[in-house]
């Protein structure tokens, strides 16, 4: 049984986030969404192993205007249910539940880590009409690849700090470039995330093979990765562009695996000029 925990400070920062809860089903599971509204085209946010929602609010309200974020807590994070299972094809599942059930026309998927490689497998399933996708740093690790960075001892770790309290002061110690307000949702919202969503995915992350996927994932897909990233190395980015040659690669400079947190600017200038063609 996963031990999640929201405190009323946490539930607190949603007052300054611009955005509604939307609700969704997707078989026995019910998901979470912040949907910051608007007319543009729909952007459907996919974060990482350990970002509820919530963690990527400063992405979304950059880009709201020219399009219309959503953020999904994945299944196991934030306020969404915890899941029977957690595969990449039960996450894809979800997003598309989500494209289905919020009524969204030919949304573009943003996914981060392991929201990258769900919107990759979500694209090459071919199930709901997507506009494109957007894949920043997806981890490549794999079956016969070299293991996952970040161990998850080192994730289970944080997460128990998390549980008995931490602080942004804390969260800086492993995360010393981050905004300080990206360090302080971190220590309020981590305790959202369950144990058993983050070792599956971990695990899943050494045996379930990115470019398995990829090469199926149809244009346009943009493959934005960080220059100094441990997730998505220099062999990474060659074996990427072999594989599957219509889709465009865009480094991002000064930025490790937590792009957008490492190099706000540089990454969101990135999504800003993929998207611009998109919602023309």
């Amino acid at each position: 049984m996963s031990e999640r925990t929201l405190t009323q400070q946490a539930v607190a920062d949603l007052a300054a986030v611009p955005a509604r809860s939307r609700w969704i089903g997707s078989g026995p599971v019910r998901l979470h969404a912040l949907d910051y509204g608007g007319d543009g085209v729909p952007l459907l946010v996919l974060p990482g192993i350990t970002s509820p929602a919530i963690a990527m609010d400063f992405v979304a309200r950059e880009l709201t205007g020219s399009v219309r974020p959503i953020v999904l807590d994945v299944r196991g994070r934030g306020f969404s249910d915890d899941g029977p299972s957690y595969t990449l094809e039960d996450y894809a599942a979800d997003t598309e539940a989500v494209i289905t059930g919020l009524g969204l026309e030919g949304p573009v998927l943003l996914g981060h880590s392991m929201g990258a490689r769900i919107a990759g497998l979500t694209a090459a399933r071919g199930d709901v009409a997507l506009r494109g996708t957007i894949l920043v740093d997806p981890p490549m690790s794999g079956p016969g690849r070299g293991p996952y960075p970040t161990t998850l001892a080192a994730f289970q770790s944080q997460l128990q700090q998390a549980r008995r309290g931490t602080d942004a002061d804390e969260v800086a110690a492993s995360w010393p470039r981050w905004p300080r307000r990206e360090q302080e949702l971190r220590a309020r919202w981590l305790a959202s995330c369950g144990d058993e969503a983050v070792a599956a995915t971990h695990r899943g992350f050494e045996s379930e093979d990115f470019f398995d996927f990829w090469p199926s994932v149809p244009a346009p897909a943009f493959l934005v990765y960080g220059a100094q990233s441990p997730v998505v190395t220099a062999p990474d980015v060659k074996e990427a562009a072999r594989t599957n040659t219509a889709a465009r690669l865009v480094e991002v400079p000064d930025a490790g695996h937590m792009v957008f947190w490492d190099n706000p600017r540089g990454g969101l200038r990135a999504v800003r000029d993929i998207l611009r063609d998109w919602v023309a």
